[in-house]
């Protein structure tokens, strides 16, 4: 340590010098400042325009609105989907006024075209008949076994009202019967019993 009243050795602290100049930046010609200046009242009055534009109403850059989508449900299937207001109208004015999905309006142009040209509004009502009957098929399982078993009846009560052509014949002109069955007299095994009792007595 020094002595009081001593200096401070020179290695101690670097030395300040005030002899570096600072660099100044380059001052500006009255043509730049001119032209800046220029350019900013520009962009100013540009965007002041767009402004206008905007709160007017014609801006020729202005995005279309964009609609509102619905969430809608399927008469028939019961699915929904998002549609806009637009698309649900167009699909209502051409069923009828009921709203379809796309896999039922495909299903019922198929049963038009499968039914040699058969009307749209019969079309639409098999399809919806359909649709009611497997949604209380599925939500019931043990009607499936129960219209099945009717189904069977409904058949085989029909063929046994039915009369084939060649179950029917003619009583009268323009009057057909149907034929009567074969009536069984008597038990032929009475006379098979007794060709045996014979061919045992000849033995």
């Amino acid at each position: 340590m020094a002595p009081h009243g001593d200096a401070i050795g020179d290695n101690s602290f670097p030395r300040v010098t005030t002899t570096t100049k600072l660099s100044k930046p380059p001052r500006l010609s009255s043509d730049n400042l001119q032209r800046t200046r220029s350019d900013i009242s520009f962009e100013l009055s540009r965007v002041g325009e767009e402004i206008e534009d905007l709160k007017d109403g014609h801006h020729d850059n202005q995005l279309p609105p964009i609609s509102e989508v619905e969430d809608t449900k399927c008469e028939c299937c019961g699915m929904s989907e998002e549609c806009t207001p637009e698309y649900i109208e167009k699909v209502r004015n051409k069923f009828s006024g009921k709203w379809l999905c796309g896999l039922c309006s495909e299903a019922v142009k198929e049963e038009v075209e499968k039914n040699g040209g058969k009307s749209l509004e019969e079309a639409l009502r098999v399809h919806m008949n359909a649709c009611a009957k497997f949604k209380r098929i599925r939500a019931f399982p043990a009607l499936a076994q129960a219209d099945a078993m009717r189904q069977i009846l409904k058949r085989s009560s029909s063929r046994a009202k039915s009369l084939s052509p060649r179950d029917m014949t003619k009583d009268a002109p323009g009057r057909k019967l149907a034929k009567p069955g074969i009536a069984r007299s008597s038990s032929c095994i009475a006379d098979i019993s007794r060709d045996l009792k014979y061919i045992k007595l000849a033995n």
